[in-house]
């Protein structure tokens, strides 16, 4: 029994993607559906509540242009290779999505980007 505390425990470290790997790995092996091995390993977490799924995909919206309009339409160009016209449309009409979809890492870098310019943005 402590064997299958100590498997609970370790399979509750799991990210959301690591287990999906899991479940697709067990699959092949002992040839059972995912539902049915998961039925088998019991919730994770020995019942507590389920992890909170690490959000990997973000979309970028810009939501002002503090007072900034042209800095932050050059910006806007920059990042979305968008023609003077769209850019500027973008950003008169904020809060409007810059990109959407994106990881982390660049979406983080252009609200470093939007907010140096001056600009404010929303992180979804």
């Amino acid at each position: 029994m402590a064997d299958i505390a100590k498997l609970v425990e370790e399979l509750s470290k799991l990210t959301v993607l690591e287990a999906a790997e899991l479940a697709t790995a067990l699959e092949e092996e002992w040839g059972v559906s995912a539902a049915a091995a998961v039925a088998v390993a019991g919730p994770a977490g020995g019942g507590e509540a389920a992890a909170v799924e690490e959000k990997d995909e973000f979309d970028v919206i810009l939501t002002g242009d503090g007072g900034k309009k042209i800095q932050v339409i050059k910006e806007v160009r920059a990042i979305t290779g968008l023609g003077l016209t769209e850019a500027k449309g973008l950003v008169e009409g904020a809060p409007k999505p810059l990109k959407e979809g994106v990881n982390k890492a660049e979406a983080e870098e252009i609200k470093g980007k939007i907010e140096a310019a001056g600009g404010t943005v929303e992180l979804k």
